[in-house]
């Protein structure tokens, strides 16, 4: 089992739209997936259940939670330790483990353990690890092949510790100048964020407590919403893709050798996928991915090409994201890119 995050420390890219149809089609291929909501925005989970789900899921009048907070208030309120993560079948080997607008309260608690580790404090290190446990204790319990987690667009507490617990990292982006910008800021603080957790690492005091490796390896990016003509971005957009590349190379890589590559060659560039426009919100009404639509749906006409190219476009990254995840070690080195896009 790998644990995939997606990060973008700017919003609005479209991540978690396509965390969302990305665990669908490595279910179509036969995966089985668990998608896990540590965005206080929790977009994935409405994205994944029904209104009526949702009542019921934050409703404040259930004493039983079926959320994320159920399984880390204890911790908040220090009254113990993790609970068993309350996961949703969406179907046969697809799981959700929902997101709650409430997790932001655990931001503070976060924060402050991360500190109290150097002093070799249990309690801290319990609470740091808690994202860790309760995805890898789910996938576990379900058999998932796959854990993809989506976090909100920070460099909070709340996402060191979700990106603490995964293996490997996806940065969606959009070609703009805030995404390059976004990236120069990103990779710094991944480095940084790893350098600090390897140092905790050797200040546990309870060597029987599963703690997260802290891997984080750059598994690549995924630039969304451009134009296309004649399968290339539009000028409009070509301007900022161009230096996609060279700018994750300089300040997520760190090898700057390459830094001249384009994004057809750049083996750490795993799609570039269009706006599906009107298709988006005809999904969103029949609650499922593009690639599922019917004619019933709407997805008539034309519609039913764009139908066509989003599946494929998405099987496409599903292969070479699986195929990227194969190459990494956890707690081990990066992946190195190999091949162009092409391949």
């Amino acid at each position: 089992m790998k644990t995939l995050a997606f990060f973008n420390n700017k919003g609005g890219v479209g991540k978690t739209t396509l965390v969302y149809h990305l665990a669908w089609m490595l279910w179509d291929m036969g995966k089985r997936v668990l998608v896990a909501d540590l965005d206080p925005q929790a977009n994935v989970t409405s994205m994944f259940l029904s209104e009526s789900d949702l009542e019921t899921l934050w409703d404040p009048d259930v004493d039983s939670k079926q959320s994320i907070m159920a399984p880390i208030e204890p911790l908040i309120r220090g009254l113990g330790d993790i609970g068993p993560a309350p996961c949703h079948r969406i179907r046969e080997g697809l799981r959700l483990l929902p997101g709650d607008l409430s997790l932001s309260s655990f931001e503070s608690k976060l924060s402050d353990s991360w500190g109290k580790c150097l002093d070799r404090d249990e309690a801290a290190f319990r609470v740091t690890s808690a994202f860790h446990r309760l995805t890898k204790e789910a996938g576990k319990e379900f058999e998932a092949d796959v854990v993809l987690i989506d976090v909100g667009p920070n460099f909070g507490a709340l996402n060191r510790a979700a990106l603490i617990s995964a293996d490997a990292v996806v940065v969606p982006l959009a070609p703009d100048l805030f995404s390059i910008q976004g990236l120069r800021n990103l990779g710094p603080t991944l480095k940084r964020w790893r350098e600090e957790w390897n140092e905790r690492l050797t200040k546990n005091p309870e060597p029987t407590l599963d703690l997260p490796s802290g891997t984080m390896s750059p598994l690549g990016y995924v630039v969304l919403q451009f134009g296309i003509r004649d399968s290339r971005p539009v000028k409009a957009y070509d301007k900022w893709s161009k230096k996609i590349p060279s700018t994750f190379h300089d300040f997520v890589i760190g090898s700057p050798e390459q830094s001249e590559l384009g994004y057809e060659e750049d083996g750490h560039c795993l799609a570039l996928l269009k706006h599906y426009r009107s298709l988006m919100p005809m999904a969103m009404e029949a609650r499922k991915p593009i690639f599922h639509l019917k004619a019933a749906d709407g997805a008539i006409g034309a519609h039913t090409y764009s139908v066509k190219d989003c599946e494929q476009d998405f099987r496409q990254l599903a292969m070479r994201i699986l195929d990227r995840l194969d190459g990494v070690v956890v707690g081990g080195a990066f992946p190195h890119a190999a091949g162009s896009m092409g391949e």
